[in-house]
């Protein structure tokens, strides 16, 4: 049971790990920092691919956090 879930973290790590890097940044630098309210506040995610990244990166993040616990429990 543990090895089972232990190949299941690896591979939801794997996956949180691809899910965030394949998103873009949100800001260019410390371009916000500096005044520039219209980086900051101005612009919306687009409802397409980057929504679709965050959600999915939210999700696996979870799940690790779960099979962690579940992990730990069980030990």
């Amino acid at each position: 049971m543990k090895t089972a879930l232990m190949i299941v973290l690896a591979i939801i790590a794997v996956l949180l790990t691809a899910s965030v890097l394949l998103q873009q940044g949100n800001s260019d630098g410390l371009s916000a920092v500096g005044g520039g309210s219209d980086s900051l506040f101005g612009k919306k995610k687009s409802n397409g691919y980057d929504e679709k990244l965050s959600k999915l990166t939210v999700i696996f993040a979870v799940a690790f956090l779960v099979v962690n616990l579940v992990i730990l429990i069980i030990e």
